[in-house]
């Protein structure tokens, strides 16, 4: 028979199954897996980004920070203020006036902590340095190598059910340990830096073993035991500093001799710049951790140990023992990161030497949820505030001190995260709800 006396009837996508079922043929356009209306990649990304996730959250944290600390620098500028009492009168201008002293003091804070396009535009013609254009993060990345470290010696203990409030002393110890190695040894670079860490992280671990084993045996709060011994060891420090051995006696301020140029930490990118081997010390460590954590036995321990002590006891974990070695390698951590002041930028030993550190690895620990990665990125965060922070006064006259508060106003929001959610009208999170309906079936 011909085609004309029995036609092949048109496709339909109603009638489609019916009719592959009779054996008759069924045709379609649509690629197999593929169906029309199915969700494309940019929607799913549109949907999980206007989300109440994590990375959303922490954003839209860090963007109500920077609100308040406009709102912040309005009042704090003299002019801007005087401005704001003839807002009815000429709101243009008020409005105007505040947007150009916020924008400018951001910009130059930018500026001051990645990079300057001006300069940029100087060295394509030859006018400056190409040290120049690098300078913003390199100064970034040295002041983010100390936080990163601290912030680590944070997260370890509170993912075992522990607040380490002692890094600052256990910096101090460490920054103590690899100083005076520094200081006394006259060894080949390598051998000295090499053993300058160690030390540094053999004190400072010792520190925070105290307060494991105290914690373990007595039960002492680590909070209380920790906060009292930061001040036990920044007047130790004191002391140790007058020592004659330690001393300099040149100068009649509170200062050591100075570290050796053999036994400070090697640059890395130029002499000029300031970015050495304590990043590359603090990222490697936050792999180690991380690596740790997620394939470790004693990571499993640690996190098992934080989520439910007594089931960790029950099933064998030796609980008092996972607290005092967790201690210690957070003293470990905070140490390196006191020897990266010493031997990284300071290069001698002061009542200062480690500035604050170890208190601000614990806002650097919160904002990155204590995960290793996430503390990184907030200890970079940080460091680009400060880096950029010493800009904004140079430039627009605004106190340093600013930089501070927004960095506080940054926790408080991402601990805060249905404020946040309120403010910004986030939807909830599509995969976590699918992740917690899984989770309930």
């Amino acid at each position: 028979m011909s085609d004309e006396q029995h036609p092949i009837p048109e496709p339909s996508p109603d009638k489609g199954p019916a009719h592959a079922e009779a054996g008759r043929p069924y045709l379609t356009t649509e690629k197999p897996g593929k169906h029309r209306g199915d969700p494309t990649l940019w929607d799913n990304f549109k949907k999980e980004f206007y989300a109440d996730n994590t990375f959303t959250v922490t954003l839209f944290a860090i963007v109500l920070a920077l609100i308040f600390g406009g709102i912040l620098m309005i009042i704090g500028d003299a002019d801007t203020r005087a401005q704001w009492g003839y807002f009815f009168y000429q709101p243009l201008k008020t409005l105007e006036a505040s947007w150009d002293l916020v924008s400018k003091a951001y910009t130059d804070m930018f500026k001051g902590a990645v990079v300057n396009p001006d300069t940029v535009n100087r060295w394509y013609w030859d006018m400056t340095t190409w040290q120049q254009v690098f300078r913003p993060i390199s100064e970034t990345l040295t002041n983010a190598a100390p936080l990163i470290l601290t912030g680590l010696a944070v997260a370890i203990p509170f993912r075992a059910g522990l607040f380490n409030i002692g890094g600052q002393g256990q910096a101090i110890m460490g920054a103590i340990g690899g100083g005076t190695v520094g200081i006394l040894l006259k060894l080949p670079a390598p051998i000295v830096i090499l053993l300058a860490i160690l030390a540094g992280a053999l004190l400072g671990g010792l520190w925070g073993l105290l307060v494991g084993v105290l914690k373990a045996k007595t039960g002492a709060h680590e909070v209380i035991v920790t906060i009292m011994l930061n001040y036990i060891a920044l007047y130790f420090l004191f002391w140790y500093i007058r020592q004659a051995a330690i001393d300099d006696p040149n100068r009649s301020e509170l200062i050591s001799k100075p570290v050796p140029d053999s036994s400070i930490f090697p640059k890395l990118i130029d002499p000029a710049l300031r970015v050495n081997l304590g990043i590359l010390l603090a990222l490697l460590v936050a792999a180690g951790v991380a690596w740790l954590l997620k394939r470790g036995t004693f990571g499993f321990e640690l996190r098992a140990v934080g989520y439910n002590p007594n089931a960790a006891g029950t099933a064998g974990i030796k609980v008092g023992w996972t607290l005092a070695l967790t201690m210690g390698l957070a003293g470990a951590l905070a140490g390196l990161g006191g020897t990266t002041m010493v031997l990284g930028t300071a290069g001698n030993l002061t009542g200062e030497v480690v500035g604050q550190i170890g208190f601000n690895g614990i806002l650097v620990a919160l904002l990155g949820r204590v995960k290793p990665w996430g503390v990184v990125g907030a200890g970079l965060l940080f460091g680009a505030l400060q880096a950029g922070g010493a800009a904004m006064q140079t430039f627009s006259g605004i106190s340093n001190e600013l930089v501070t508060a927004i960095q506080a106003m940054i926790v408080i929001f991402v601990a805060a995260p249905l404020l946040v959610k309120a403010v910004f009208r986030l939807r909830k999170s599509p995969s976590a709800a699918a992740s917690a309906a899984l989770a309930k079936g």
